[in-house]
């Protein structure tokens, strides 16, 4: 297995969306012990402690699009620290509510066209988050950031867009609550999707295969975003967003061996958990667990539990 330099950075973002609790993910992550298992499996762990967002003008209650200036902030230094660490090893984004991956993802891209090399996103979650301001009905930022990072019009006041990551080079699997003009936008777009229906039918590894190949073929960076509501809340509760018909533990295991197998993935997001709403860190734990397959955990590596 190859070592890697892991970057560790809190991103306690809870600007995206109205229902507070995310902000506590990143210390969630860290007590699960995900620092430990990474570097259990030989890879050199840096922490670098939680971020704060960029100076920002303060937001006016009770506006139509929730904390603009705040996620703003966010974007601003999230996209600067991605940029400088991608240089250095693998980032790891502990979040923090989905509105982290504005920044993430447009400060990745940045660096793959500093080094002449295409970025593609896998997009692991419930909701395509494809909206922009001026489409989304809830007026959550946090429903935005694929729009954002692909170079959709309706951003004023975030930081521009200078390497947007091509629509054909997004993949999304996991779809199962996608709004209307979500949907009528996806389906002009070139963005890959697969929702719950498509894994059901065909299986998740395919799709998936066929997605890293492309990958590989054009030798891209690769940035995964990780939803906690991909997951099924049978299994995952702590999520502001619980969707049923998600993912089984089994088929987000492999997605993540499969990931480690192709040696791609150079930078990831864990998104969306709140703690407030866990059953005793049973999310933060799975989490942990997955990105531990995603960096070379495998099955035998861990010892069963005994109930003798």
């Amino acid at each position: 297995m190859t070592q890697k330099t892991c970057f560790l950075i809190g991103a306690p973002v809870d600007s995206g969306k109205r229902r507070s609790g995310c902000l506590m993910g990143p210390d969630a992550f860290r007590t699960a012990g995900l620092g430990e298992a990474l570097s259990g499996l030989g890879h050199e762990v840096t922490d670098l402690g939680n971020l704060s967002p960029a100076p920002h003008d303060p937001d006016v209650e009770g506006s139509a699009i929730f904390a603009l200036n705040e996620t703003i902030g966010w974007t601003s230094a999230l996209a600067s620290i991605a940029q400088h660490t991608m240089a250095k090893g693998l980032p790891i984004f502990l979040g923090g509510d989905h509105a982290l991956s504005l920044g993430s993802v447009v400060g990745v891209a940045d660096y793959a066209a500093s080094v002449g090399r295409p970025l593609f996103v896998l997009w692991l979650d419930a909701h395509t988050d494809f909206h922009t301001p001026q489409s989304t009905d809830s007026g959550n930022l946090h429903g935005t950031p694929v729009g954002y990072f692909t170079g959709r019009d309706g951003f004023e006041g975030f930081p521009k867009v200078a390497n947007p990551v091509p629509q054909e080079n997004v993949c999304m699997i996991g779809l199962r609550s996608v709004d209307t003009p979500e949907r009528l936008a996806l389906e002009a777009s070139d963005i890959r999707r697969h929702d719950m229906r498509d894994i059901d039918e065909n299986g998740i590894a395919g799709p998936l295969a066929r997605f890293l190949d492309r990958v590989a073929e054009a030798n891209g960076l690769l940035h995964v975003s990780l939803d906690v509501d991909f997951l099924d809340p049978s299994v995952a509760p702590a999520v502001g967003t619980t969707v049923p018909g998600g993912a089984t533990v089994r088929e987000a295991h492999l997605v993540c061996e499969m990931l480690h197998d192709s040696g791609l993935m150079t930078s990831l997001d864990l998104v969306e958990l709140n703690p407030f709403l866990d059953e005793r860190g049973r999310t933060a734990h799975l989490m942990v667990d997955l990105c531990a397959s995603a960096l070379g955990r495998r099955v035998f590596d861990r010892p069963t539990r005994s109930y003798n």
